[in-house]
């Protein structure tokens, strides 16, 4: 086995290095733009209305919170690279957890808001206005072509409730009166 000369030793590091610096850049970045497609998301659950200053106080905050957590995650990834720099091992999956455990936290951080709440609610509100619609669109469709629509199915079933009802209470009349002969 040949040994390496000093120069290829500090060329493979440059290249170690800069492959890794590549590759946590680009985690950072993927982060950032989910947590920015995260936010933007949660601020459009808000379209037309804005919650009250308190509860947007408390969103402001609560993401402040998330963005403090990430930086602390930037600075453990920082310190364990230079840890890495100064020849330990680190295990890669380290590295990975450290995210992971950041993104998880800084998503608690936003999602524990009443701000989040709000903007979660208003949208669960928009999507049932929507699904109503598309119901109503069906609905609209069946009938248009002829087909038995849920109101037609509803109708036929309280129908189908009544004349039980009605049919046991003949049963019970018609009992009474075999009874009495």
């Amino acid at each position: 086995m040949s040994e390496m000369n000093p120069e290829d030793v500090q060329e493979n590091w440059a290249a170690m290095m800069t492959e890794m610096n590549d590759a946590v850049a680009n985690s950072f970045e993927q982060n950032m733009e989910a947590q920015a497609a995260f936010m933007e998301s949660w601020m459009g659950a808000f379209e037309g209305s804005m919650p009250d200053e308190e509860t947007a106080s408390e969103g402001i905050e609560g993401y402040e919170r998330a963005v403090d957590v990430w930086m602390e995650a930037a600075e453990q990834m920082t310190t364990r690279l230079m840890t890495a720099a100064e020849g330990e091992d680190v295990d890669v999956r380290e590295l990975r957890d450290i995210w992971l455990q950041s993104a998880n936290e800084a998503f608690s951080e936003v999602m524990g808001t009443s701000a989040f709440a709000a903007g979660t609610g208003e949208m669960v509100g928009n999507l049932m206005e929507l699904q109503e619609d598309v119901d109503d669109l069906n609905q609209d469709t069946l009938e248009a072509l002829g087909f038995a629509t849920r109101d037609d199915v509803d109708e036929v079933a309280e129908r189908l409730v009544e004349l039980e009802r009605r049919q046991h209470e003949v049963s019970k009349k018609l009992d009474r009166l075999l009874e009495d002969e």
